[in-house]
């Protein structure tokens, strides 16, 4: 696996990289609450690029168990998308979207995989649908798989498998909940590209 450096962003950037987030994320909650039928709200504290290395502490750590969607791209701004949620985040997840009280779910079965994953996908597709409305690049996704795993494991095979990527990846925190704020619902949105397609993606937008 190779890594390749990308340079510093500018403000600016990052003002564009928060809008693209807010875009997508936006239209990725009113697909969440047609599929539930019911109101869901939605924070993006965070839009950044960090270096590959700070995004496993940023979940949690290498032995923490999480749930992750991954959706390879292809066309003008080819590489992966992943969706993951810790543990706890995902169990709480599949009671949202069953409409069971809160704590009832302690395990993840086949149904609750499938719940999380078409949540994944949503997430990720409104972000791929709003990178794409924004810069007319073309992209398509791939069928998205699913693991449940510790995220060491996880992103070493997906990283392995995706050879040379950006130094710089792109993450994106956000919090689900509904009226009660303990049952808030933390998900990490990560972008891995290949070399060339962040400049690729900024030159789109005009910079």
């Amino acid at each position: 696996m190779a890594m390749n450096k990308y340079p510093e962003l500018s403000a600016t950037h990052m003002d564009a990289l928060r809008e693209i987030s807010n875009i997508g994320m936006g239209n990725a909650l009113t697909s969440l609450a047609q599929l539930v039928n019911r109101r869901i709200n939605m924070n993006v504290p965070v839009a950044t690029f960090m270096p590959f290395e700070e995004t496993i502490s940023r979940v949690g750590g290498p032995e923490e168990l999480v749930s992750c969607v991954s959706v390879r791209m292809s066309g003008e701004v080819p590489g992966l998308v992943l969706f993951l949620f810790n543990s706890e985040s995902t169990l709480r997840l599949v009671d949202m979207l069953m409409g069971l009280e809160l704590g009832t779910t302690s395990e993840l079965d086949e149904i609750g995989q499938s719940a999380v994953m078409e949540v994944g996908n949503v997430l990720s597709g409104a972000f791929v649908g709003a990178l794409y409305s924004l810069t007319s690049l073309e992209m398509r996704s791939a069928v998205p798989l699913f693991a449940y795993d510790m995220l060491g494991a996880i992103l070493t095979s997906l990283m392995v498998a995706s050879g040379r990527v950006e130094e710089q990846v792109l993450v994106i925190e956000t919090s689900l909940f509904q009226e009660q704020a303990e049952a808030n619902i933390k998900g990490h949105f990560f972008m891995l590209t290949e070399p060339g397609s962040i400049a690729k993606l900024f030159n789109a937008l005009g910079f």
